[in-house]
């Protein structure tokens, strides 16, 4: 019996020690652009944002021009946020799927400098329900 804890308690450290090994990082919070963020605009953020940088910035911006995104994953527990730099994401499936979404886990590496996720993966709440209103406007 003691043979048996002590190789399933060994087993149990060696996965532990093999998903830190690979540097897996993964987050949940509410992803967004970086102005959105430091506007405190998360629901209502603009969507020319995710274009060129921040609100009203179309008016500047010229086709052609490369995009100003930076997109950030705000983490509502630890009050700040991580950078989201797609590695094996596609950014237009990011976008579509998670962006100005809650409750989104952005699954990859953390880089060097402590504060960007290189995303391989996320995961995305299911997209709100449509509602139906009955009544006289």
């Amino acid at each position: 019996m003691k043979a048996l804890v002590v190789s399933l308690l060994a087993a149990g450290f060696l996965l532990a020690s093999g998903g830190a090994e690979k540097g897996e990082f993964e987050k949940k919070g509410f992803l967004t652009t970086e102005w959105c963020v430091q506007n405190d605009l998360f629901a209502d953020c603009r969507l020319e944002s995710y274009h060129c940088g921040e609100e009203g910035c179309y008016r500047n911006w010229l086709p052609g021009e490369p995009e100003k995104m930076r997109l950030v994953l705000y983490v509502h527990d630890e009050g700040t946020y991580y950078y989201v730099k797609p590695a094996g994401v596609h950014v237009s499936e990011l976008l579509e799927k998670a962006a100005n979404r809650n409750e989104v886990t952005i699954i990859g590496k953390l880089a060097r400098d402590g504060k960007t996720i290189e995303a391989s993966e996320f995961k995305a709440p299911p997209p709100p329900k449509k509602s139906f209103f009955k009544g006289c406007l």
